[in-house]
């Protein structure tokens, strides 16, 4: 069963920043079909203001020419930005991911998503992360894969 008929709704899904810059970089890819989807109302997706703002100083530094496309993807977009956790409550998640990283876990996981999809080797190989965190970790190729079934 697909999580879209389990739920009656689009499924909710936390993006890394990692993710849409690649979708924005590359919009034939995973990343780039996750966007879409998002577009068409596919798909739920949910940030944090700390995965906007690391998006932007990214898209600054490495791809400027792409700042018009996020703008466009923002307007167009139903994208809910949460905001970001107390830097107090990511102590306990130290020990799992990095201290810049576990903002993003702990927003990721006040969201209460289907799936929490990045890119990062750090969140998708850590088993420990995953079954402290709940959340559903997987690629954007395993998103597709799952939202297929």
């Amino acid at each position: 069963m697909s999580v879209t008929a389990r739920r009656g709704s689009p499924p909710l899904v936390f993006l890394d920043t990692n993710v849409i810059f690649s979708g924005l970089y590359s919009p034939d890819g995973p990343p780039g079909a996750i966007l879409r989807s998002i577009i068409e109302g596919k798909i739920v997706a949910v940030v944090s203001q700390q995965v906007l703002d690391e998006l932007v100083r990214t898209l600054k530094r490495k791809l400027p020419h792409a700042l018009p496309l996020l703008r466009e993807f923002l307007l167009n977009s139903p994208l809910r930005v949460l905001r970001d956790p107390d830097p107090e409550d990511t102590t306990a998640w130290i020990d799992l991911v990095m201290e810049g990283d576990a903002s993003i876990l702990l927003a990721a996981i006040s969201a209460e998503p289907d799936f929490f999809v990045t890119g990062d080797s750090h969140f998708l190989d850590n088993q420990r992360l995953r079954k402290k965190s709940g959340l559903t970790i997987c690629s954007p190729a395993e998103l597709l894969s799952n939202l297929e079934q």
